[in-house]
């Protein structure tokens, strides 16, 4: 306290303020997080005074104007408690505090709703203009004049038989034997994941991630108010060790990640990590969330969880937003037996069904060749700007965590530590998205690194921009500069 006996400012990690602004901001984070849910009791004054080192007068304070608030009611003889309903879940006040330019979801807002004039080497999809879309109109046309389609009425439960069967082909190709009767179509990759998280998972379960891993795995795990925990991502798959003391610390319930060209590193698993990963599964009764989303884009198959594991410990889902068409929104879910009728009940709760019309579609670009066509063209074409962008960059002074074998990404290091939030900022006042590395880690332990997708990165504009952040940072940069790589995202 000061002189006159009044509180003086402190600096803490929730907030900068008076100590009763500090204790009023601890208890609206938990609140806003779901720590503390309607009804639930807050913690004692002496708990509080002894948690943020504050005196007794000023919780009583604190928890007085709460209260006036009607944040917190108060309960003679037994405490305070939180009171009403939880406030509308804000997903960026959730986790670790971020810039709002550079954190998670943001930066998908960034290259959404970008113009048409700016390049987005950090977004994760294909440019318009590598995509099929005439293939995707002659579909159309073709629906419109079958005078059997169905344009008006709702899809059966799990969805186009046709398209269902086509796919129970496709993933057999891939070494996992399944089904039509084991998937259910959905609306999108992100459906079929958020269906399968609220099938298996409560409020306050533990799911491992890779540390980095595509971004809104953990935005949609938030959702789900499960703690997330991260596990190193090597060039061969999760670390091992790792992996092993997180399950035993952590037993979590689900572990979700990409087998196949793994966003955002590109890397792919290797056969004796996923027999040595589906082992650990089994002991310690852990279940896998596989997502396949950019499988159609290898040249030589990865190993499949799902196909080694036969669909009994884990689930396989997939779409073709990021192949097809962002446009025609069609996921899936392939599971053991079992488990569909509930899934297909979650679907029908949550959204009613899938688009008849979008399932058509897809379906018949699968049959006639246009697809098949479609990727043999597109790798090539990923092949060549892999191989321009990698020599970009490495002239540029970066360094590759790892040279992917296809596929859309490349995971690259700054020179000199610099901090890849600082670089994307600068390049957005130039009308440039770069995707910084902490968006994709957990433990944000990967602050100079940058994910760079190949088919986005062929203007020179790019990598003249990036040379200029990188002056930029350099001469703003503090004088001790951050490591090259986090614990997370060290080269193997």
């Amino acid at each position: 306290m000061n002189r006159s006996g009044q509180d003086t400012p402190v600096a803490t990690g929730v907030t900068s303020g008076t100590r009763v602004d500090t204790v009023m901001d601890t208890l609206r984070e938990r609140i806003a997080n779901r720590s503390l849910m309607p009804g639930a009791r807050v913690p004692s004054l002496r708990s509080m005074t002894g948690t943020l080192d504050v005196s007794k007068s000023t919780v009583v304070e604190a928890y007085d104007r709460l209260v006036a608030e009607g944040v917190l009611v108060a309960r003679r003889g037994s405490g305070f408690f939180v009171s009403g309903h939880a406030p509308p879940l804000a997903l960026a006040d959730l986790g670790p505090r971020l810039d709002r330019d550079v954190d998670p979801l943001w930066l998908t807002r960034q290259s959404l709703e970008a113009d048409t004039r700016a390049l987005k080497p950090g977004c994760g999809w294909l440019p318009a203009s590598w995509l099929p879309e005439d293939g995707v109109r002659r579909a159309l046309r073709a629906i419109a004049r079958d005078q059997t389609a169905q344009l008006a009425d709702y899809a059966t439960p799990a969805g186009l038989p046709a398209l269902r069967q086509q796919l129970a082909w496709r993933l057999g190709q891939h070494g996992t034997a399944v089904l039509p009767e084991q998937i259910v179509l959905t609306d999108s990759g992100t459906q079929a994941l958020d269906l399968v998280c609220r099938f298996l998972l409560e409020p306050g379960d533990t799911v491992l991630i890779d540390d980095p891993c595509y971004f809104n795995f953990q935005a949609l795990l938030r959702a789900h108010r499960v703690r997330v925990i991260g596990v190193p991502y090597t060039p061969v798959g999760p670390d091992l060790a790792a992996f092993e003391q997180a399950l035993v610390a952590h037993r979590p319930r689900l572990y979700v990640t990409n087998s196949a060209l793994h966003n955002p590193t590109g890397a792919t698993l290797a056969p004796a990590v996923a027999h040595r990963l589906l082992k650990l599964a089994y002991e310690h009764d852990l279940l896998i969330v596989e997502d396949e989303i950019f499988a159609d884009l290898e040249d030589e198959p990865a190993p499949r969880l799902a196909s080694f594991d036969g669909l009994a410990r884990v689930v396989s889902i997939g779409s073709f937003s990021k192949t097809l068409s962002a446009a025609v929104r069609c996921g899936y879910i392939a599971a053991r037996s079992e488990w569909i009728e509930p899934l297909i009940d979650l679907k029908l709760a949550t959204s009613f069904g899938n688009s008849q019309l979008a399932t058509g579609v897809v379906h018949r670009l699968l049959v006639d060749g246009t697809y098949r066509r479609h990727l043999e063209n597109l790798r090539v074409h990923l092949a060549d700007a892999m191989g321009e962008t990698v020599r970009r960059l490495t002239s540029a002074g970066l360094a590759l965590w790892t040279r992917p074998r296809a596929g859309l990404f490349v995971w690259a290091s700054l020179p000199d530590g610099l901090d890849a939030a600082d670089i994307a900022r600068y390049a957005l006042t130039e009308n440039i998205v770069f995707a910084p590395g902490n968006v994709f880690s957990v433990s944000h332990g990967a602050t100079s690194f940058l994910r760079f997708n190949v088919s986005q990165c062929n203007r020179p504009k790019v990598y003249e921009a990036l040379q200029r952040a990188m002056e930029h940072a350099s001469i703003t940069a503090p004088a001790t500069a951050s490591p090259r790589s986090g614990t997370s995202a060290r080269t193997q």
